[in-house]
């Protein structure tokens, strides 16, 4: 679906059935929306526009994109990352701009666009809003900002399981950290690329911003640059208590070890001597008993239960599941 608005030379936000319209109202600048576009669709960026072939290519093509800054010769070419907050997948944002223009392509229906759609018909638009790089400040700006609950929410399990406060074992803990660390590389992946675009977009003599619109943008860059930063501390947090599981592990097999070694060193005599005279003494009770054989072994088997169930009570028979587990949200909003 295309959709476009464009600033009529009165001043006035209208929306359009087609570029060839837009363009037709001589605008002062558009807005063309490309959502959920079909193959037909995407000819209208070389039909239209005649942008780059390389910079069609990675908008139609639907392979991961990293975020990115391209410049051309009258206009520039982001691929933005918005996350996706159940899974921490990035869905990918194309987008050209120049001072007369700002194209977006996105094959995922995005609320935030079209909150800032809706916002510009209804004409309650933020400051400095009116006009193409206005607008691509406003996305980039929610596309940041919906990061921050995500890496905060990671915060909060990486305490929860430094604390040990839920009835989970030592290891279902360590899966839940595991689970938070690669969730953390997915959101690392997305913020790198994007803070060093932001600051090409900034630095670069390509993109002529005015002062006012490089504070706007400057504040971004400023977040990106706070979210990369926490990213890391936590990083290094789960690496902490990683190496603090492994050593109380450690500790712990160390005193089962030392338990076992115990026990062993007193039976090794006891068992020496019942080898070496192999019980051949001639009075042995048990041997004229009519049911011994079926008393030894219920001796035996109840001396296995028995031990199995204090060693599982003290915590010596907590092994990893070697099946795989569905991979769960590492949190809940």
């Amino acid at each position: 679906m295309i959709r476009v608005m464009g600033m009529t030379p009165g001043g006035s936000l209208n929306e359009f059935s087609s570029v060839k319209e837009a363009k037709k109202a001589e605008l002062r600048w558009m807005w063309v929306d490309f959502n959920q576009p079909a193959e037909r669709e995407g000819r209208e960026l070389s039909k239209s526009f005649s942008f780059h072939p390389l910079a069609i290519e990675d908008c139609v093509e639907k392979g991961y994109q990293r975020p990115k800054f391209d410049s051309y010769h009258q206009y520039i070419f982001l691929v933005l990352h918005h996350l996706t907050k159940d899974t921490y997948e990035a869905e990918e944002i194309d987008v050209f701009v120049n001072e007369k223009m700002i194209v977006t392509w996105h094959y995922e229906p995005l609320k935030m666009i079209d909150e800032i759609w809706e916002r510009q018909l209804s004409g309650n638009g933020l400051a400095g809003e009116g006009n193409p790089i206005g607008l691509l400040h406003s996305i980039l700006d929610m596309t940041v900002d919906d990061y921050f609950p995500s890496v905060y929410g990671i915060e909060d399990v990486l305490n929860r399981i430094e604390e040990k406060t839920d009835e989970n074992s030592s290891h279902d803990l360590m899966d839940r950290l595991f689970d938070v660390r690669h969730d953390m590389q997915k959101l690392r992946r997305s913020l790198v690329p994007t803070r060093d675009m932001l600051y090409r977009l900034l630095n670069g003599t390509n993109v002529a911003l005015t002062r006012e619109q490089q504070l706007y943008f400057s504040d971004v860059y400023d977040h990106v640059i706070k979210l990369t930063e926490m990213l890391e501390s936590y990083r290094e947090f789960s690496s902490d208590i990683r190496d603090n599981y492994i050593s109380v592990s450690s500790d712990k097999m160390n005193n089962i070890m030392m338990t076992l070694t115990v026990i062993t060193t007193i039976f090794m005599p006891l068992s020496f001597l019942a080898g070496l005279y192999g019980m051949n003494f001639v009075y042995i009770p048990e041997l004229e008993f009519e049911y011994g054989y079926f008393v030894l072994l219920g001796v035996m088997t109840l001396i296995a239960i028995v031990m199995f169930i204090v060693f599982r009570k003290i915590g010596w028979l907590q092994f990893s599941r070697s099946k795989k587990k569905k991979r769960r949200r590492i949190f809940k909003r």
